[in-house]
């Protein structure tokens, strides 16, 4: 696991970030940028990663997406983005310019991503990177920086609620298939049992005029 925050512990004599994966060697911006098929041994030192590059580069990351396996529902896939990914909803913005119409914007549709996806033995790769962003980058307006754990750990509380959601709309769509499946058979029941019903009075009709011819 990386550390949680960055100090001059980080750095070496000659300024250069040290890798906190490896205190031996020197972590330039060269090193910290992230690159298709570089690999983590979780998926926190790949989101580790990326947010002490974008915080040295002048911007913040947020989870966004999360791949699951068909075969066991593991995660098998993660995106983090930008934090100006996307645009917010209309009734938030209309809510933002009553409170504040001086309120920068917190969503600029930036496409800067970094995915990554579980690898054989455990690990993690990075077959994703978008490096452009669409607005100004400037590390001194970034704020102070979280506890690690505890900006995970709410960006995986989010997460939580978007899984659950999905999962009672695909509970709600196996349901309704259910139904559907119930109403078949029922009409098939009831179609069944009306002719039935219409053989056993066919037979009773002829049982009543063979009495009567006798």
């Amino acid at each position: 696991m990386l550390d949680d925050e960055l100090s001059d512990n980080n750095l070496d004599e000659n300024g250069n970030l040290i890798n906190p994966l490896d205190q031996h060697f020197p972590m330039t911006m060269e090193h910290m940028e992230p690159s298709i098929g570089m690999e983590f041994e979780s998926v926190e030192d790949a989101r580790e990663l990326y947010e002490m590059y974008g915080r040295c580069m002048g911007f913040t990351i947020r989870n966004n997406r999360t791949r699951r396996s068909l075969k066991d529902n593991s995660i098998i896939g993660r995106e983090f983005v930008c934090s100006k990914e996307g645009f917010r909803a209309e009734k938030y913005t209309k809510k933002e310019t009553k409170v504040s119409q001086s309120r920068p914007a917190t969503r600029e549709g930036c496409n800067a991503m970094l995915r990554i996806a579980a690898k054989d033995g455990g690990k993690w790769v990075i077959y994703g990177f978008i490096k452009e962003h669409n607005h100004e980058l400037n590390p001194s307006k970034i704020p102070p920086r979280r506890s690690h754990r505890i900006a995970f750990c709410e960006d995986e509380k989010d997460l939580k609620i978007r899984e659950l959601s999905s999962e009672l709309h695909r509970e709600k769509k196996k349901s309704a298939a259910y139904q559907e499946q119930l109403q078949i058979v029922l009409n098939y029941i009831e179609e069944h049992t009306q002719q039935l019903s219409l053989k056993v009075n066919l037979v009773s009709n002829n049982l009543r005029e063979l009495e009567s011819e006798d």
